[in-house]
């Protein structure tokens, strides 16, 4: 957690967590907005991406009481056999090397074969290690089937996994409402409470990639969508709780509990990064983090305690599993990991889950937010032996792409945080590491801290990756590990 006296105008050293040191690339010019509705997977807002198209309510003339959410059966959607096809391979009429009529075809059609059997075999090669993405649709884990969008929430398992099915739920609001696509209306719909129950409520849970142990539990809400004016509410697991006493105006947290999910990665008994409890099982992280560290051998994960000295005594969870997204180092470009713990972490009052932002949910500037970790207390320190806490406000997109600031570097993987005027900001080894805001009574992750321009300098503000961006990719993740 970084904090200066002096502040800078114009600043050449970034802030890369604990192990970039190379200079920003030109400058990005993305579209403005703290967390735009810009989906990295596909939405009924964004046609051209079909993958969020999942289903809807559970209304009673429309879907019956079932003990398998598969017996949930939407309309299906026609099949979409519009198809876009690749241009020809383009013959000039007037070659510069001339051949006669009778000998051309024949060299021709030779050619023609050669490059189609070449093509098919790179074409195998790339469909076999998943390169190629499936043209309006999306390929199944367990065997590379390619699954089209009008195939999905029909009602059929097209997928040996049911992964097909996965995509037709949401968690909508900070209140959990339950949602399915409708085939018929195209349209997100709550699920009716009919009929429903806690078997069901862990079936739909699973989709999201939670295990069925960390179930809370379904509630009803008002619905006037619904023939019983009841929606159901769906808790997959108990997050964003948090029981320790902030000090006001302190820095240095004192208290356990206070921020349950905040974990420290370490490496050889260093600490190297933050990270973020999203489940017994799962933290989410940076991916500069683990950018050439991605063997779990080398992490060592410490949960629930609030100095490093307290961990040098602990054994620490060992980590199983860690998934980065396609990280650019260049741009710092989907910044954003997870990993999976050998064993689940106990759930204490001191160790708990951050909620992940439902769909729905936009935090934008200049909502009030927290960030914590080990992070250095000045540019270039060591880290620090307590764990720090600072409140910082969202800055916008359009603020923070401006000239005086990060001149076009913020893409929509990214948000802002922190403040203009300098003075608190994250700093080295709080990467990784939770932002979170607090709605509804419960905490999100908002952001995990990513890149900056030194620490707590005058108009460099820290940098954040997405997570509302992400949300989709996590719990994909989730579902596949």
């Amino acid at each position: 957690m970084g904090s200066t006296d002096t502040t800078y105008d114009n600043v050449s050293h970034v802030n890369h967590g604990f192990q970039h040191d190379e200079q920003r690339p030109p400058p990005y010019a993305p579209h403005s907005g703290i967390n735009p509705a810009l989906p990295q997977y596909p939405s009924p807002q964004n046609p051209q991406y079909p993958y969020q198209n999942a289903p809807p309510s559970y209304h009673s003339d429309r879907y019956s009481p079932a003990q398998n959410l598969h017996q949930y059966t939407p309309q299906t959607a026609p099949v979409n056999t519009h198809r876009t096809g690749a241009p020809g391979l383009n013959l000039d009429a007037n070659p510069v090397h001339k051949v006669s009529r009778r000998k051309k075809w024949p060299i021709i059609l030779s050619v023609l074969i050669f490059l189609l059997i070449a093509a098919g075999a790179v074409a195998v090669v790339l469909w076999y290690y998943g390169v190629f993405d499936c043209y309006q649709g999306r390929r199944c884990q367990t065997d590379n089937r390619c699954v089209s969008s009008s195939q999905w929430c029909d009602g059929v398992l097209d997928c040996p996994s049911g992964d097909d099915e996965s995509q037709c739920y949401r968690l909508y609001g900070s209140n959990f409402h339950l949602q399915m696509f409708s085939n018929e209306s195209k349209k997100w719909e709550n699920v009716c409470s009919n009929g429903w129950n806690d078997n069901l409520g862990m079936q739909a849970c699973e989709k999201f990639g939670y295990e069925r142990n960390t179930y809370v539990g379904f509630d009803e809400i008002d619905s006037s969508d619904c023939p019983s004016n009841k929606a159901v509410t769906l808790k997959c697991i108990d997050c964003g709780q948090n029981n320790g006493r902030r000090i006001v105006g302190g820095t240095t947290v004192n208290s356990g509990g206070v921020w349950p999910w905040q974990v420290s990665l370490q490496s050889f008994g260093n600490h190297l990064c933050g990270g973020s409890i999203i489940t017994p099982s799962w933290i989410v992280t940076a991916a500069h983090c683990v950018n050439g560290r991605s063997n779990p051998d080398g992490w060592t994960v410490y949960a629930g305690y609030l100095t490093l000295s307290e961990m040098r005594r602990a054994t620490g969870n060992s980590v199983s599993r860690i998934v980065m997204h396609d990280f650019d180092p260049r741009t710092d470009e989907n910044d954003i990991a997870l990993m999976k713990l050998s064993r689940p972490l106990t759930i204490t009052s001191n160790v708990r889950p951050v909620c992940l932002p439902n769909k729905g949910m936009y935090f934008e500037a200049p909502r009030e937010c927290y960030v914590t970790g080990w992070g250095a207390l000045t540019y270039g320190g060591s880290v620090s032996e307590n764990l720090q806490e600072a409140k910082i406000r969202l800055i916008n997109r359009t603020t923070c792409n401006s000239r005086p600031v990060y001149n076009g570097q913020i893409t929509d993987t990214m948000i802002c945080a922190g403040k203009l005027e300098g003075g608190v900001d994250s700093c080295q080894g709080d990467s990784g590491g939770p932002l979170v805001a607090k709605e509804n009574s419960l905490w999100w992750l908002v952001g995990d801290t990513s890149w900056g321009s030194g620490c707590a300098f005058r108009n460099k503000p820290g940098v954040y990756g997405n997570v509302t961006y992400f949300l989709d990719w996590i719990h994909e993740q989730m579902r596949k590990y």
